[in-house]
């Protein structure tokens, strides 16, 4: 009550307004630096065409900037910035239901993600690409290869001694990226390939839709259920 008496002398009418409880400073709060740090990550990732989602965004403050920030927080300041696209806190029904091959060589997925190696002696080695062909009913890793950088031929390689060991899929599942697809290349048509040889052995070739990754979720979704297997 004193407090309330004291701010009327000094306020007035105004006293018996709403205050904010909000502190003047807070120290646990993330700094500007770091969150500046985390959207230039978020837009050089998207530019290399590589996962921009949270969890390779903590490695990378990790790994080149020594800086640790929880996976929350990093998803708190990509949505304030407008970089996630918003989606429903309750799924519909229809979206636990698990679109699984019946019967193994049914249908390959595959995938590519972005690793560092270690040296001998701890310390951080070379940045490589890691590409893998799984089989969708068995989840059975048929092939994983690493190199510094997956090519259109590199991937065709893959497909290929994939294939030579475990036989010719029915089809195949993947991303629109560049090595599997060319749909989407600045509208020059043509296949790639990879689909050239998807065609010359009839086997049926699926794209996951724009935005969407080869485990049928929509990327921001993925990026933790790819993640956790």
């Amino acid at each position: 009550m004193s407090k309330l008496l004291a701010r009327h002398r000094e306020e007035g009418e105004t006293a018996f307004e709403l205050h904010s409880r909000r502190p003047k400073t807070s120290p646990a709060s993330t700094a500007e630096a770091t969150v500046t740090l985390i959207l230039e990550l978020r837009e050089k990732l998207t530019i290399a065409g590589l996962d921009a989602g949270p969890d390779t965004i903590a490695w990378h403050l990790q790994q080149d900037h020594q800086t640790r920030v929880s996976l929350a927080t990093i998803s708190r300041y990509l949505t304030k910035a407008g970089l996630v696209v918003p989606e429903p806190r309750k799924r519909p029904k229809s979206s636990y239901i698990r679109f699984q091959a019946a019967m193994p060589n049914q249908t390959w997925q595959s995938d590519f993600t972005h690793d560092r190696l270690t040296t001998p002696v701890g310390g951080p080695g070379k940045d490589v690409e890691i590409i893998s062909w799984l089989d969708d009913c068995t989840r059975y890793a048929l092939d994983v290869t690493a190199h510094l950088r997956v090519s259109g031929p590199i991937e065709l390689t893959s497909f290929r001694t994939t294939v030579a060991t475990h036989g010719i899929p029915a089809s195949t599942l993947t991303d629109n990226g560049m090595v599997y697809t060319a749909r989407f290349a600045g509208g020059r048509g043509g296949r790639n390939g990879l689909e050239h040889e998807l065609r010359r052995l009839h086997i049926v070739q699926k794209n996951s839709r724009p935005n969407r990754c080869a485990c049928r979720e929509l990327r921001p979704r993925c990026e933790q259920r790819c993640s956790e297997g």
